[in-house]
């Protein structure tokens, strides 16, 4: 009788096994068609860019990127970007295979806790659907951080099961190597000891297993004294160090409670169910003020269920709670919360995208029975056996119906095409062609958090198969300047502002100055002057804005030189050096893209 059970309690576990795998396969295929779609943005330019021109080095991957400390990810940047530059595809296959590491991680956390149950399928059904990872996925450089850690917790968590219930040390050398994984990607890897403290001693029986904590105390204090040092001194991409921002208590409430009311809690039943676009590319939650109450009302009744019927729910609680607070709210106090705000992080689901594995954990620890737990219920789990069902329904369905209001954008389209009609101008591009380097569109990176790190040259520079004479300014007679337009060709640029006509013959100039009335004041700021003249000899050519003043070349014959000038006033004076020099057309103003010349390549590409 006996091995009877046994055989078909075995049956059973292969049975959930194999509808687990098959649960994260149809994920799977379902997230690649929004995966595929994606395409880098904004922080993946800088990271790839830096890793192209930076060698393997302690410096370069222990850099701490505004309270992020993560080599793994800086290593991954900088083999992707040897590997075809802005290779999609081959982060698309990073991330599904991440993803798919992720979930078979967490399915074998949870068979090892509960046993090989059917309802260990409805955490991992949690962590599988939830809209709360999906920002995260359409975003590289928070793939490259957070899915191998959501790889490591779930992995370090089994290996410590492990080692509570046989002793054997090989276990917590394996659940501290998990960890020491996840701290080289994200910085909230430390956590995953305290969770398997927890764990310990609210439902595997807290075991005297002093050797392990040791193991693990040993692999915390020195993360803790190198991130502490790096992140006081590692140089920001201001040219300064990193400075604590504490905001206010009124500003951290609100960020924190928006943060659980208005993303966690909603993600966690199936929410946002609407988004508010961030470009075209994200989009932040956006949940109606209507179901964030619904949301919190829902979370309280499951709460208080599971708090009746089940021993030690309150404390699978708590540890959510506890973990939300410290690894979610706190780091986005450090900083994040006065730059962007505590509406706009409190709706970023990137910040708790990887706690998605925390919440399928305690959803498991409230609900379902630890494998060998004694007692684990207050009254009759009978009453509960069915009482997930339209629950887990009515999530799937508002996990499906976000999932594809987020994918009803252009995603990673546009910036794609822009990226390679680029790569395609810069090809077709003579060696040594001179291009303004000016910054790129919004859309790909914004100058104001990325600065140099935001232009033409540093993103788009290293796609060219040959060498591009990139310039900030024009300066003496730069041969046909080109420029990018809004669509990533390559035009001849023009000077769009003041002219000055050149008449039916050119103005004669000397060591005298030569005024030229313009037709309108230009105010104070930086022009670029543009030239025309026709010079018996090679001169140079003093320019005089108000008060400010710059001096050029000038070549022999008909040509044209470029000054670059910071100033103003209402007339443009000209000198040259010696005599024989003659001035035609003169523009004030800004370097824009000649709409009237050929562009490079004639169509974007699409």
């Amino acid at each position: 009788m006996a091995t009877a059970g046994a055989r078909q309690w075995s049956r059973g576990g292969d049975a959930v096994l194999a509808a687990g795998l098959a649960m994260v396969a149809v994920q799977l295929v379902w997230k690649f068609e929004l995966v595929r779609r994606t395409y880098f943005r904004q922080d993946d330019f800088m990271f790839i860019a830096r890793g192209l021109e930076s060698q393997l080095s302690w410096d370069y991957l222990m850099r701490i990127d505004f309270g992020h400390m993560m080599p793994g990810a800086f290593a991954i940047h900088w083999a992707v970007g040897r590997l075809g530059v802005y290779n999609d595809a081959l982060a698309h296959t990073l991330t599904i295979g991440l993803q798919a590491a992720a979930s078979l991680a967490l399915l074998r956390l949870l068979r090892l806790l509960f046993g090989a149950r059917p309802a260990i399928l409805v955490p991992l059904g949690f962590y599988l659907l939830t809209p709360m990872t999906i920002p995260g996925l359409s975003w590289w450089a928070v793939v490259a951080e957070t899915l191998p850690f959501q790889i490591a917790l779930p992995m370090a968590l089994a290996s410590h099961v492990l080692y509570t219930r046989t002793g054997r040390f090989r276990h917590a050398v394996a659940a501290a190597g998990w960890t020491v994984f996840g701290m080289v990607f994200f910085v909230k890897a430390p956590f995953i000891p305290v969770l398997a403290f927890v764990l310990t001693f609210g439902w595997l029986g807290g075991r005297r297993l002093w050797r392990g904590w040791l193991l693990y105390l040993a692999v915390l204090v020195p993360y803790a004294a190198v991130f502490f040092r790096q992140l006081f001194t590692s140089v920001q991409l201001t040219n300064d160090t990193f400075r604590p921002m504490l905001p206010t208590a009124e500003v951290a409430a609100k960020s924190a409670w928006t943060l659980l009311t208005g993303s966690l809690m909603p993600t966690s039943l199936g929410g946002p169910w609407r988004w508010q676009p961030i470009g075209e590319d994200y989009a932040l939650a956006a949940t109606p003020p209507a179901l964030i109450w619904a949301s919190l009302a829902v979370a309280v009744v499951a709460v208080t269920v599971s708090v009746v019927w089940r021993r030690r729910a309150w404390l699978a609680w708590l540890t959510l709670l506890g973990y939300f607070l410290l690894a979610d709210v706190v780091p986005i106090m450090l900083g994040r919360v006065e730059m962007l705000g505590p509406d706009l992080s409190g709706f970023e689901l990137r910040y708790i995208s990887s706690t998605a594995t925390v919440v399928a954990l305690v959803i498991g620890l409230a609900f379902i029975p630890v494998q060998g737990e004694e007692r684990p219920w207050r009254r009759p789990a009978l009453r509960l056996r069915w009482a997930w069902a339209p629950v887990a329904a009515v999530f799937a369905a508002g996990s499906v119906w976000s999932v594809a209001a987020y994918a009803d954008r252009p995603l990673g389209t546009n910036v794609r095409s822009y990226v390679e009609t680029a790569r395609q101008a810069l090809a077709r591009m003579p060696a040594g062609s001179v291009v303004l380097d000016t910054y790129v569109p919004a859309k790909i990176a914004l100058p104001v958090f990325f600065y140099d790190y935001a232009l033409h040259s540093r993103i788009l520079g290293p796609t060219a198969p040959r060498e591009i004479a990139w310039t900030r300014r024009l300066t003496g007679p730069v041969p046909t300047p080109m420029i990018f337009d809004q669509e990533g060709r390559l035009r001849p640029l023009s000077i769009d502002g003041v002219t000055i006509p050149g008449g039916a013959a050119c103005t004669p100039v000397g060591r005298t100055e030569v005024r030229f009335k313009l037709p309108v004041p230009v105010q104070d700021g930086e022009h670029t002057v543009q030239i025309s003249y026709l010079n018996g000899a090679e001169t140079t050519l003093n320019v005089r804005l108000g008060l400010a003043r710059s001096t050029v070349a000038a070549g022999r014959d008909l040509g044209t030189t470029y000054a670059t000038i910071f100033g103003g006033g209402s007339e443009l004076a000209v000198s040259a050096a010696g005599t024989g020099s003659c001035v035609g057309e003169i523009r004030i103003g800004a370097p824009v893209p000649a709409e009237n010349a050929a562009p490079v390549p004639p169509q974007p590409v699409r």
